[in-house]
């Protein structure tokens, strides 16, 4: 079951936080009754709506449970190994 989005923000890492505050474009189309949103710079992150608000909000809740399954799978994938893991931030 999902959980609100505010309780899996409480859980972000200082990696993850610094995604959420890059700078990220999003692309809207509108499909019949629909507007059809994604991410350009995060696949995996797309949504749909039928306004523009709508799908803007479904949008960064999309953003916010990639980001934290992509850190998930890294930790499961580096649990075992010898890594070292740092902050990367990037100038805009």
């Amino acid at each position: 079951p999902l959980r609100p989005v505010k309780n899996r923000l409480s859980r972000i890492t200082s990696m993850q936080e610094a995604t959420l505050r890059a700078r990220l474009t999003a692309i809207f189309e509108q499909k019949g009754d629909w507007r059809i949103g994604f991410v350009e710079e995060l696949p995996g992150a797309n949504t749909q709506g039928r306004t523009l608000e709508e799908a803007r909000g479904n949008l960064e809740e999309a953003v916010q449970l990639v980001i934290e399954a992509n850190c998930e799978l890294a930790r499961r994938e580096t649990q075992a190994k010898d890594i070292v893991r740092k902050e990367l931030l990037e100038t805009m």
